[in-house]
């Protein structure tokens, strides 16, 4: 029994902690602030904390991340923050205090814990900062049974036990989520960098300037200019001095495991090799906290937020495309992200390694052999808790963050806007590479600064170095369950990345060819890769076709786990009328890598080598960056068996161009197709849509083009088509006896007009098919040219109002 004078002294002292840690802003008065509170909760006993917890760890959580107000979802958080305090003046006293007190094995960690054992202190997490498909979901629950999903706050348990069984408490008006202290702090932690990273595009957004933007296109063209801005972005690439990333790796390190899974779990093995030591909240634990950051980094905004199947199976329906429509993911996430999927893919690689040492290690990735084989239409509650614990029997994380890797990935590339930097789609992209290189990853990059800087440890880090070394060879046949069950990785999605740098190839050439350069380095790095996925590749299509047999019986139990990924992760993804792809509108229900034709990947590669070496050529005399096209050649060389487009000098004498790119470039013409099969590839017409759009207008417009083109014939090649126009001629009545002068005479003035008329629009027509000229209305589209009209046509009814009124 804890004496009332100690009681009332915690709550004061609280009280009085809570005021200084609301006061602190200088880093003299956070270092201070940090060793008031480590020794407040070293001098306290986990019941007399919860008074530390209830009043001032709301405080410390809003200082620590910069909210001002975190019941406030509109409003940005503060620079003043004190994370953002130690990133931006690199304070290394500062961030030493943060990190000792935020650490995972310092006093308030150790605090968390001992409270929450006892289940003193329960938080509410406010709705509005939840990832936005849990916020419809629960405002859709509260508000109306036929809201954006079906099923109720009953599915958020269902769906996402990991993360919100038992937390979701029904309270009127609407349901909340109720969460402990560790919960509650490691939900803002997630959400800081997507409530920074909508804060800092949404600031972009306001300050950019149409002028700006070409100024920085002129600036970035110079070579001199071009280094400089490369030179100034170093300092951001460089993330082992963020305090954020450092704590994320701390956090990751101390909760997540890497080595087998199963191992943390009673039962799943033989009772004789059960420990004594087992702590059950250990899976749990981890398991939360790597569900907490996919759904609010990886998942946040999707429409399809959990797998077809499950959703199925448990009888949930979402109706969130409506809502959230065509959002890419939250920008300035990528750093963050990366530092998370490299740090899982350490339990494949610890798969992969049991493997070789001949301890099994089971299965790892989203292999066809846990996945139901069969399918039925109504609902059975026994393989719906099948379907909820099916994770809690593997190995790795691997299948946790497949889905939502992907189309977070997919999002990206299909959604990113025209007018924006491609900074973010950068990081991004880093991210995928990383995934699909796992063989590189190294236990060195998340271990402990303390622990590298101890002298006793040298011969650990030594040890780990040389099997990092040993271990980063390239792919191997080890690897073939991880690539064939990520196939899609490989193969789809590079298809829709080569969409993505089609269209921003004008942004910054230079650094999309680096970034397609990658990728093919990635494909091409290993002969037996390049084998395996084209044998998938033929496997697919032969099963499609429906005629020959497999030609490896052991690739074949994966064709059918393809089918349902490619079904299921690009649900509703895919590109539209209008937004310059060089794809087709349902092209996801194929893969397109390996095939022939316009719409193929060999086909879409030369195309893209093309346009970037003339935009070189045009903009730079730089050698290195023609020297990058020559690669290019040479891996889509190796890549597509030697078809390959010739390498050109890279002398860097000037060209004269005697036709502009647009003209060089001219698509292919469709022929006399019907008008879901028009695809101007490449046409200015089937441009991304701009800012000065308006973007139903132009999407009524592109589809009226299409419809006058194709019924003027101007879709038809231009060396097929003979104009022979009609020649006019009057022809006289016999009946002379019964004309009549003026009548007569009218009728021949009309008839001469009309043919007039008839002869000029044939004769257009013909000088229009010759030079492959189209009709194109989508100019009307213009936000100025549609201003000015509204503008006229108010003008004029305002003029005859007021004059209606003055003559009354």
């Amino acid at each position: 029994m804890v004496p009332h004078s100690y009681t009332l002294d915690s709550l004061s002292k609280s009280q009085d902690l809570a005021s200084t840690i609301a006061a602190a802003s200088t880093p003299p008065q956070i270092i201070s602030t940090c060793a008031s509170i480590d020794s407040f909760l070293h001098s306290h006993t986990p019941d007399q904390s919860r008074h530390f917890f209830s009043l001032a760890f709301p405080t410390l959580i809003c200082k620590l991340f910069g909210f001002d107000d975190p019941n406030n979802p509109n409003k940005p958080p503060s620079p003043a923050g004190w994370i953002d305090a130690a990133i931006s003046s690199n304070d290394s006293d500062l961030s030493a205090a943060l990190s000792s007190l935020l650490s995972p094995a310092g006093t308030l960690a150790s605090a968390i814990s001992a409270v929450d054992n006892l289940s003193l202190v329960k938080y509410v997490f406010p709705a509005e900062r939840l990832p936005e498909w849990a916020r419809f979901l629960l405002v859709s629950s509260s508000s109306s049974p036929a809201g954006v999903a079906s099923g109720g706050p009953g599915a958020l348990s269902e769906l996402c036990p990991a993360l919100f069984q038992s937390r979701v408490k029904e309270s009127p008006p609407s349901p909340q989520i109720q969460l402990n202290v560790f919960e509650y702090f490691l939900f803002w932690f997630a959400y800081y960098p997507v409530c920074r990273g909508k804060s800092e595009n949404s600031q972009l957004a306001e300050v950019k300037s149409v002028k700006k933007f070409r100024l920085e296109n002129w600036a970035y063209s110079i070579p001199v200019f071009s280094s400089a801005v490369k030179r100034s972005g170093n300092a951001e690439r460089k993330t082992e001095s963020n305090l954020y990333i450092r704590i994320l790796r701390s956090y990751l390190s101390a909760y997540v495991p890497t080595f087998d899974l199963n191992a943390h779990q009673p039962y799943r093995s033989s009772i004789l090799h059960y420990g004594s030591g087992f702590d059950a909240k250990v899976v749990s634990r981890a398991q939360f906290l790597v569900s907490t950051l996919i759904h609010f980094w990886l998942v946040d905004n999707d429409f399809s937020p959990f797998p077809l199947n499950d959703c199925k199976l448990l009888g949930v329906s979402f109706r969130l495309r409506s809502v959230l429509g065509e959002t890419p993911p939250t920008p300035g996430l990528g750093e963050v992200v990366k530092v998370f999927v490299r740090y899982l893919n350490l339990s494949t690689v610890a798969v992969i390694e049991a493997r070789e040492g001949g301890g099994g290690g089971g299965e790892c990735s989203g292999s066809p052999r846990w996945r139901n084989s069969g399918s039925s239409s109504s609902f059975d509650a026994v393989r719906a808790k099948e379907m909820v614990s099916k994770y809690n029997s593997l190995r790795c994380w691997n299948p946790w963050v497949q889905r939502p890797l992907y189309r977070y990935l997919l999002r990206t590339f299909l959604f990113c806007p025209v007018a924006s930097s491609v900074k973010n789609v950068s990081q991004v992209f880093s991210v995928w590479i990383s995934y699909m290189e796992p063989w590189n990853v190294t236990e060195d990059e998340f271990s402990e600064p303390e622990t590298i800087a101890n002298g006793s440890a040298s011969a650990l880090v030594n040890e780990r170095k040389e099997n990092s070394a040993a271990r980063s060879r390239g792919f191997s046949s080890q690897w073939q369950d991880y690539v064939l069950s990520n196939y899609l990785y490989y193969s789809s999605l590079v298809m829709h990345f080569i969409g993505f740098a089609h269209r921003f190839l004008h942004n910054d050439v230079e650094l999309i060819v680096q970034m397609v350069l990658k990728v093919l380095d990635v494909l091409t790095s290993s002969k037996e890769l390049m084998d395996l996925l084209k044998n998938v590749d033929t496997l697919f299509h032969s099963k499609q076709a429906g005629s020959g047999k497999p030609m490896l019986n052991n690739l074949y139990r994966y064709v059918p786990s393809i089918h349902e990924q490619l079904q299921d992760w690009e649900d509703g993804l895919c590109e539209t009328d209008a937004d310059g792809s060089f794809l087709h509108e349902n092209w996801n229900k194929d893969l397109r890598l390996f095939a022939e034709g316009e719409d193929g990947g060999q086909q879409l590669l030369q195309l893209f080598v093309l346009r970037a070496e003339a935009e070189l050529q045009a903009m730079s005399r730089d050698i290195s960056s023609l020297q990058c096209i020559d690669s290019l050649k040479e891996k889509l060389g190796c890549l597509f068996d030697g078809h390959t487009i010739i390498s050109s000098p890279t002398s860097p004498e000037p060209i004269h161009h005697q036709q502009s790119r647009d003209d060089i470039f001219k698509p292919r013409r469709a022929g006399n197709h019907a008008f879901v099969d028009v695809k101007y590839k490449g046409d200015w017409m089937r441009r991304p849509i701009s800012n000065n759009e308006i973007v139903w207008l132009a999407k009524v417009l592109i589809r009226l083009s299409d419809w006058m083109n194709e019924s003027l014939g101007l879709n038809q090649a231009a060396e097929g088509t003979q104009v022979s126009p009609s020649i006019p001629y009057v022809d006289v009545s016999p009946d002379v006896a019964h004309i009549c002068g003026p009548s007569e005479a009218l009728k021949v003035f009309l008839g001469a007009v009309l043919s007039w008329l008839f002869f000029v629009g044939t004769g257009c027509l013909g000088l229009m098919r010759r030079y492959g000229l189209r009709v194109n209305l989508r100019v009307l589209a213009s936000k100025k040219f549609v201003m000015v009209l509204v503008l006229y046509g108010s003008f004029s009814m305002l003029k005859k109002i007021i004059r209606f009124l003055l003559n009354m």
